[in-house]
């Protein structure tokens, strides 16, 4: 084999494994995923939201046929609600929550150091973010790393995750929130929500979110196309 064979295999081998993962996710939704056997109840609860969400079912119609290979874990939500977290942390210690990003649709990830299917999955939700993120889309990646951010910090840098910011509950809340949802069994878990905060569904464990499946899906849930 050449040297420039051997190479592009390399290269391919972590996004084939995280294939492989993803596709064994579809079968069996969320069982791949690390669970986690009790989460501090934290601080913070889930806000009651005054969304009105019915528009959110054609918008929901439309992505449904999507979720299919790398994304078929994805659970489409049928009967969207709205959807509101507790406050988390920025990487200068400042609160932020979902509703700051009101207007875009929001792939909002959980994620921890701890957890080896998260970290094999970051470079993919990186290369989401860099391929779509904008003013219509944004990965919202929330690390639930115990006690201090410095080692998620380290993580992203050492990993040059450098398209998603760093966003930190210590608390577990975010999770607290998700599983009180029944979306939610263990990590990595994502929820996909329009621009009002309405949940267009959910994945547990992890999904090649840099792949063309993957993609189709959120440009029809920004309406890209339509």
């Amino acid at each position: 084999m050449s040297e420039t064979m051997q190479e592009k295999k390399r290269s391919l081998f972590p996004s084939m494994k995280l294939v492989a993962i993803a596709a064994g996710a579809g079968l069996i939704a969320g069982a791949v995923a690390v669970y986690l056997k009790e989460a501090a109840k934290g601080n913070g609860q889930e806000q009651t939201v005054a969304v009105d969400c019915t528009p959110a079912k054609a918008t929901v119609a439309r992505l449904t046929p999507f979720a299919r290979g790398d994304v078929a874990a994805f659970i489409v939500n049928k009967d969207p609600q709205a959807l509101s977290l507790p406050a988390f942390k920025t990487a200068t210690g400042k609160d932020a929550r979902l509703e700051d990003f009101s207007g875009k649709v929001q792939l909002v990830n959980l994620w921890a150091t701890w957890c080896v299917p998260c970290r094999e999955e970051m470079p993919a939700l990186n290369g989401l973010q860099k391929a779509l993120g904008g003013e219509r889309f944004q990965v919202t990646a929330i690390n639930l790393d115990t006690g201090s951010d410095e080692k998620p910090k380290e993580f992203l840098e050492e990993t040059k995750i450098d398209a998603l910011p760093l966003y930190h509950d210590a608390t577990l809340s975010s999770f607290n929130a998700l599983k009180a949802a029944g979306v939610a069994f263990g990590l990595p878990a994502s929820v996909l929500l329009d621009g009002k905060g309405c949940m267009l569904g959910s994945l547990n464990g992890p999904a090649a979110w840099e792949g063309d499946d993957a993609q189709a899906l959120i440009k029809a849930a920004i309406g890209e196309g339509a």
